[in-house]
């Protein structure tokens, strides 16, 4: 008896390590690149680059247009920034400039995700849009990404599509069975952040999400510390293309876009 308990607290001790270890390529389903030029993916659009306070070379996408608020886009845990290009595309045919960033590791940048680096990425990209009229637009991870930037450069609007409350949570529902929040390296605490942004912000989630469940994004929206205005989308899945690029996510910036741009 004493021994099968050895063994099974041994195995337990090597599980837990071994998940300590892998974790991150659990989180950063990172597609490397490379990625083809801007302007052969949307009209008009340029290749940049900035780099970051600990040295790190980011390339991205610049899409100008004739509004006075720029959108600035930070993705999700997956893909790399060609997967967000629709959304580009949409918003910059409403007129507005968007900068369609892609962190370390992602879409032929050098690096490796961690919560720490994707701060300096999305600091980079900031620093990078001088002194402008903004709206953080943050895609499920990229919502946490977004959020920490919003506390400590404050936007002119935020918006977060599919945020959960921390990185622990989401994780507890896609890995049940595993002990996620002790043995989780990166925190990306959304709501406790949120509590204090004074920004207008719009939540976007759709009701058939299952990687990130509506509950989560609700909470968000109740931690909020400033304005905050629900979108809900029917029956739309986590990567499903109506919360890319669709009618509600559109329509979401473009009218916080206005709101900032007359003042109200």
């Amino acid at each position: 008896m004493v021994r099968t308990l050895v063994v099974l607290l041994v195995t337990a001790a090597l599980l837990a390590g071994l998940l300590w270890a892998v974790q991150r390529r659990l989180i950063y389903l990172r597609d490397r690149g490379p990625v083809p030029r801007a302007a052969d993916v949307i009209q008009g659009a340029r290749d940049v680059s900035f780099t970051t306070d600990d040295g790190v070379r980011l390339g991205a996408w610049f899409v100008p247009g004739d509004h006075d608020v720029t959108v600035l886009i930070a993705g999700g845990n997956a893909g790399n920034r060609l997967d967000r290009a629709a959304l580009a595309r949409a918003l910059a045919a409403r007129g507005l400039p968007v900068l369609l960033m892609d962190y370390r590791g992602y879409g032929g940048n050098p690096g490796s995700p961690t919560e720490e680096g994707l701060h300096l990425d999305v600091l980079a990209a900031r620093r990078f849009l001088g002194d402008t009229r903004i709206v953080y637009f943050g895609e499920s991870l990229g919502a946490a990404v977004v959020t920490r930037l919003a506390t400590e450069h404050p936007p002119d609007g935020l918006v977060l599509r599919s945020p959960f409350t921390d990185l622990a949570a989401a994780g507890q529902v896609n890995y049940p069975y595993l002990p996620v929040r002790p043995l989780l390296r990166d925190r990306f605490p959304v709501a406790e952040r949120l509590a204090t942004v004074r920004a207008p912000t719009m939540i976007l989630y759709g009701t058939g999400d299952t990687i990130v469940p509506p509950r989560l994004s609700r909470a968000v929206a109740e931690a909020a510390g400033g304005e905050v205005t629900l979108v809900e989308v029917p029956g739309a899945g986590h990567n499903d293309p109506v919360l890319l690029d669709g009618p509600d996510v559109v329509g979401a910036v473009v009218d916080l876009a206005h709101r900032i741009a007359g003042g109200r």
